[in-house]
């Protein structure tokens, strides 16, 4: 007789074929790609046994484009047409980008664009084709050493990316033809790897500083869970920027100013600032070599101890998020047990020496820094795949800004706090303003702070077929759905006719590294300004309610049930609720209210009284009590 084959949810029908599925790490400076093979995860290696694919691209006339090695070895020959550091564009406003003495690094063809495109030979190019061609060699390698097609990917991205990152990361590997699984958090994934080698359990602090980036996370590691408990960061913020500190250093070092607009020559100081940086990892002191016009050449020496000096304004720039992330988990720096660092900037020698001296604990190096993120993804990827049979983990991740919508008055509504685990589904019921109200408009917004003037706007749209009835009747129940890679939809339903309107929020270009931080620094220090904003704004909204709603009574049942003087006695009160409204006194404001009530109360009762001798005319008592 057959045997039926019974699987569990999200593997393959078919026990004995294996999918062919990787994690990708698609990084500022380096990309990886690795995957399980024969239970153990692993980078792969190119055809000449190297694990890093340096993430640059240089665009040529002919259409012949170079990536990797080919690329970056013309970085300073062909500075205008060979991208670098393409992730710190990534959903970016030109504006956003960060200069060397005020210099783009590139020639964009329109700067005031949503979507940069930089100026090549071969044409105009986004971020988010360059990181397509960085994408593609890696699809290619890794299919070459799988010796397959592959069935999906999971690609890492910083805690601390936005909606608009994330999404454009998601655009440029559809581009590369990839089937993308899942966007996983970069410390999310150095979790899952360090978690499997070590069989740790406990809560650890993962300190991610890359090339262009840099996330702090606190995650909690118990039999197979990891839950991540809060994080922070910054999103353009890493070792690009040491980089750029001492490439300044290095221009203040020689006398010709004239070459502070030389791309070329930029280049190639950054160039050989990276190298210094990398060079000092393992000496305490190194030459820095510059050619400079004519043929001529300079060098300079610089020391370790001198290095650090430099860049300890970007290092001390990491320690202000991990303060604010064990505040957000509601830990002490004892609660943790052990930190574990992740990233290649995490290899200078002043990065653990201050890490290890705020934390005073353990530092985890036991994966090396720049693959254990590949290496985390490439073990999610096996297990969404299907073909991760045992010892399976759940990954609770968190979303990094609180979520909301524009309420009256200015004000916004958080439906989903900051740090709430995801996926996430939060629903909230509001109802309408003013009578016959048909139409409701619904602004997203993303931020702490308690006025719309202070949050990012996200997206807007509107819910139209409302049945018109009396203000406040009208139920429309907003939810916002934040899916497990960190994209956000809303939808706004009415309760009646149960009408409905979504959509995916894709803002056109993502926070700036200035904004993320200056949110959540504003929404602590402007906590007290912000709740009496809101307590104000509130207050003007139920005087404009308390007047709106008189002024439709007087309008149609003013003459039947008011003689002229209480008639005038309403209005003047009305009148001076809306002076005291203007003037912006709470307290007042609420007075004022409470007094137009009580002198607009025996009104009501005489409305509510004729409205019920209506309703019961030509009716026996009996008839309603049945």
């Amino acid at each position: 007789m057959a045997l039926l084959q019974i699987s569990e949810p999200g593997q393959t029908t078919h026990p004995h074929k294996y999918r062919l599925a990787v994690g990708i790490d698609l990084g500022t400076t380096n990309s990886l790609v690795a995957a399980v093979c024969n239970g153990e995860a692993k980078v792969l290696l190119d055809e000449e046994g190297r694990s890093l694919l340096p993430s640059v691209v240089r665009f040529r006339e002919n259409g012949d484009t170079q990536i990797g090695y080919p690329a970056l070895a013309e970085v300073v020959n062909d500075p205008m047409n060979t991208i670098s550091s393409a992730k710190r564009m990534i959903g970016r406003k030109t504006s956003d980008i960060k200069t060397l003495r005020d210099h783009l690094p590139y020639q964009f063809d329109d700067e005031s664009a949503n979507v940069p495109r930089i100026i090549t030979v071969d044409g105009p190019r986004s971020a988010i084709e360059v990181s397509a061609e960085i994408l593609t060699v890696l699809k290619k390698r890794a299919e070459y050493v799988l010796d397959g097609e592959l069935d999906g990917v999971v690609i890492t991205v910083p805690a601390y990316f936005d909606d608009a990152q994330r999404q454009a990361t998601k655009d440029a590997a559809r581009l590369a033809g990839m089937n993308v699984m899942r966007l996983l958090n970069e410390p999310t994934a150095a979790a899952v790897a360090y978690g499997l080698d070590e069989g740790s359990e406990g809560v650890y602090a993962i300190y991610d500083l890359g090339g262009g980036t840099f996330d702090i996370s606190i995650l909690r590691l118990n039999k197979g869970v990891f839950e991540v408990l809060a994080t922070a960061g910054n999103s353009a913020l890493g070792g690009d920027d040491m980089d750029r500190l001492i490439a300044e250093w290095i221009l203040d070092e020689i006398d010709h100013a004239e070459l502070s607009t030389d791309n070329q020559f930029l280049r190639q100081v950054m160039v050989v600032a990276r190298a210094a940086k990398e060079a000092l990892t393992d000496n305490d002191s190194t030459v820095i070599k510059l050619c400079l016009p004519e043929g001529a050449t300079q060098d300079i020496s610089l020391n370790r101890s001198s290095m650090n000096d430099i860049i300890a304004p970007v290092i001390d720039k990491t320690l202000l998020p991990c303060r604010r992330c064990l505040r957000d988990a509601g830990l002490d720096k004892a609660d943790i047990d052990g930190i574990v660092m992740v990233g290649g900037s995490t290899r200078v020698c002043s990065v653990k020496e201050k890490v290890e001296a705020f934390f005073q604990r353990k530092l985890y190096t036991g994966v090396d820094p720049e693959q254990v993120v590949a290496i985390g993804a490439a073990v999610q990827a096996d297990i969404l795949i299907g073909n991760h049979t045992t010892g399976d983990m759940l990954l609770l991740d968190v979303i990094p800004l609180s979520l909301g919508i524009e309420i009256m008055g200015g004000m916004v509504e958080k439906i989903i706090p900051r740090n709430a685990t995801i996926p996430v589904t939060r629903a909230q019921e509001f109802t309408t303003y003013k009578d016959g109200q048909t139409a409701m408009s619904i602004h997203v917004l993303q931020g702490e702070r308690e006025r719309v003037s202070d949050c990012r706007s996200l997206a807007r749209f509107e819910l139209r077929g409302i049945p018109p009835m009396v203000a406040g009747s009208g139920r429309v129940k907003v939810s916002f759905q934040v899916d497990a890679d960190g994209l956000l939809s809303v939808s706004a339903t009415e309760a009646t006719t149960g009408t409905e309107t979504r959509v995916d929020v894709k803002p056109s270009y993502g926070l700036t590294d200035a904004e993320v931080e200056q949110m959540l620094r504003d929404s602590i220090v402007h906590a007290s300004d912000d709740i009496q904003a809101r307590q104000l704004a509130e207050r003007r909204v139920d005087a404009d309610r308390a007047i709106s709603a008189l002024e439709s009574a007087l309008a149609v049942d003013g003459d039947a049930y008011l003689n002229e003087s209480e008639h005038s006695a309403l209005l003047e009160c009305m009148k001076s609720l809306q002076r005291v409204k203007d003037k912006g006194d709470v307290d007042k404001i609420k007075q004022a209210i409470n007094t137009l009530n009580e002198l607009s109360g025996p009104f009501a009762t005489r409305r509510m009284n004729a409205s019920i001798r209506e309703a019961m005319a030509g009716h026996n008592i009996n008839e309603f009590s049945e």
